[in-house]
């Protein structure tokens, strides 16, 4: 039934709109029993704590905002660790988690969880660790937004995605960003960082990001793993989605972000999370490699509960994003019921 209504997505106005329905209502049916049979852990997937000017990506959660939801989580929820064992938990859990490995993750998420005393754990990107190279999301913004003079057009060169952007005002440039941004997430690396180079050429920038925007620095990092409110896990070197990637390419992005992790923390890392997370960025062999490199668990980013039969390599996560208290209490009470679209 699911997926029957799931095919027919396309059925004109009302008839979707009821389909959707009915199958908002079997699945909130199907959750609930579920709850009873095992009590879920809900986790939250958090990218970055801090204010800024824009985000289109709407990847923070201002320090006001996080700290209050921190405290909503604490007087409501039993809080646990992403690498627990979840399997004797006989009230809803929430875990905290974060994506990506910015420096206000740091500076000012870790604050915060320490003085509310909530467990989170942080999946660390390697590639840019220690730099002042943004994530390539970022340098996209930042190349194609950034309130500056920009030639009228951009050509990429490119033989199967090339074309031509206009840029003469705004609502160009967002296009061309969305567009650039989709097309980037279907590429390997190094064709990414060639389009990259265009881009920067043809804006007339260099690669050094944002300070606002920068990752991790290694001592950072170390800070951050020094917390007993902390744990790290592996995300990756290039922040690539792997299901595009070859087996061989996907084992070199996995194994080789753990080993850099754990020679700068000198500790073990036992947990990993997919590169954006949707159940088209990683396959099969992505799950198996993840097995096959040791890690207890990995954390993928679509809707759902953890419950003793999830599969631990498949764990569903809620995005977080920034929502005052009420609205963030209005949203974990769908979290909860595993009805979050």
């Amino acid at each position: 039934a699911f997926n029957s209504v799931r095919k027919n997505a396309t059925m004109p106005g009302p008839v979707q709109t009821a389909a959707l329905a009915g199958y908002r209502q079997l699945r909130r049916l199907k959750n609930r029993i579920a709850n009873r049979l095992d009590a879920p852990v809900v986790v939250l997937i958090y990218h970055r704590v801090t204010d800024l000017g824009a985000d289109p990506q709407l990847l923070a959660v201002s320090p006001g905002n996080f700290r209050a939801q921190m405290r909503f989580l604490k007087e409501h929820f039993r809080l646990v660790r992403f690498e627990e064992d979840w399997s004797r938990i006989e009230a809803p859990a929430v875990a905290v988690t974060f994506d990506d490995g910015y420096a206000d993750n740091a500076l000012e998420a870790l604050p915060i969880l320490e003085e509310e005393g909530v467990p989170a754990t942080f999946f660390v990107s390697t590639g840019t660790l220690g730099t002042r190279t943004e994530f390539w999301w970022d340098e996209l913004e930042r190349i194609i937004l950034e309130d500056a003079e920009r030639p009228g057009e951009f050509r990429l060169e490119d033989p199967d995605h090339g074309g031509c952007w206009p840029a003469l005002d705004r609502a160009r440039r967002l296009a061309m960003y969305r567009e650039l941004q989709r097309l980037m997430g279907k590429v390997k690396p190094a064709r990414r960082e060639n389009w990259m180079q265009q881009l920067r050429a043809w804006a007339g920038l260099g690669p050094e990001g944002r300070g606002s925007h920068r990752p991790m620095t290694e001592d950072e990092l170390r800070q951050l793993a020094e917390s007993r409110w902390t744990t790290i896990g592996a995300h990756t070197v290039t922040h690539t989605p792997l299901s595009i990637l070859t087996e061989g390419e996907q084992r070199r992005e996995i194994v080789a972000s753990r080993e850099q992790l754990e020679k700068i923390l000198g500790r073990p890392v036992e947990v990993f999370s997919y590169p954006f997370g949707r159940k088209v960025d990683y396959n099969g062999a992505s799950v198996r490699l993840c097995r096959e490199a040791g890690f207890k668990r990995a954390a993928a980013n679509f809707p759902g509960q953890a419950h003793r039969w999830t599969d631990p390599f498949r764990i569903p996560r809620q995005l977080v994003r920034n929502w005052d208290e009420e609205t963030f209490a209005a949203k974990m009470r769908i979290f909860q019921t595993g009805c979050a679209s």
